[in-house]
């Protein structure tokens, strides 16, 4: 990877982790950050849920999610994939699979019962 994309994912990185702590969670990248920790996912944060930062022009978001999934299934500790990602002037958009997202609304429903 040229150095200059280098330099805009760890920079991508650092945004998102501002963006997570902003909404009260303790986030901090990952292996690159500190060294191979065997944590997988870029950013981590958010409990129960494995992400993978992106910030793009263009993004295969297949690739990117399948890439999020193989992250979540390696670490082998059931948390969810999702991309979070954003190309310049835009906000963050946060992508899962729908049977994922099943199950967050599930979860928030069940917390909103009536």
């Amino acid at each position: 990877m040229p150095i200059k994309a280098n330099r805009k994912g760890k920079e991508g990185e650092l945004e998102l982790v501002r963006l997570i702590k902003e909404h009260g969670y303790d986030a901090r990248r990952t292996a690159q950050y500190c060294g191979n920790t065997g944590e997988a996912a870029d950013v981590v944060g958010l409990p129960g849920i494995s992400i993978e930062c992106k910030r793009v022009e263009q993004l295969n978001i297949y690739n990117a999610i399948n890439q999020a999934t193989r992250d979540a299934d390696a670490a082998g500790n059931g948390d969810l994939p999702v991309v979070f990602h954003r190309k310049n002037n835009c906000k963050w958009l946060v992508t899962c699979w729908a049977e994922d997202w099943f199950k967050l609304y599930r979860e928030w429903e069940a917390g909103h019962e009536t």
